[in-house]
Order: C-alpha cells, then structure tokens, then sequence
C-alpha cells in the first residue's frame, strides 16, 4: 500500500489467486479462466487492465493513473471503477486479500 493508496482510505490491492490464468484476446479485452472451477470470465478493456496491474501487485492508485492516462475519466472516478471490479473479483473468488 502506498501513501496515496492510505491517504484515499483504500484497503491493500488484492492479488490473483494462483490458480487463475489470464489472456489477452486482442490486446486490449481478455478472459480469466480458473483452473480449480473451470469457469471462465470474459474482462472488457478497462478490466483487463485492471487485471494486469493486480498481476504486477500495483497499488490502486497506480492501476488509477494508468487509467487516467488513457481513458477520459478523473481519479476518483477511475477509483471508483477499480473498487467496483475488486469487488466483482472478490465475489467471484478470483483474487485474495494481502496484508
């Protein structure tokens, strides 16, 4: 966790399960494939690469500037998706919580 990551009040980045592979379709979509379950998950643009950055254990607000960087969208907001898909990622057991 960064400073900026504790200043904004946001929990350490999650990290992939293992057990979780990652493709990119076309360079900018992917899809997830848990080994375990074999259930696959189809990641849109911004997910993928929110996804690579957890791959990389980049702070939220790193994964944020890159988004920022690329996409119209202003910090808060590019929090704010990364916070949403955590949570898709979380429900569906796909990442775990660090320390």
């Amino acid at each position: 966790m960064t400073a900026n990551d504790k200043d904004e009040g946001i929990a350490p980045t999650p990290t992939p399960h293992k057990h979780i592979i990652f493709t990119e379709l076309d360079g900018l979509e992917g899809v997830l494939v848990d080994l375990n379950t074999k259930r696959y998950y189809q990641l849109n643009e911004t997910a993928s690469l929110i996804w690579r950055g957890l791959e990389k254990q980049l702070p939220v607000s790193q994964i944020a500037t890159e988004i920022t960087e690329r996409y119209e969208v202003s910090h808060d907001g590019a929090v704010s998706s990364i916070e949403r898909a955590l949570r898709d990622f979380q429900s569906q057991k796909l990442v775990v919580q660090r320390d």
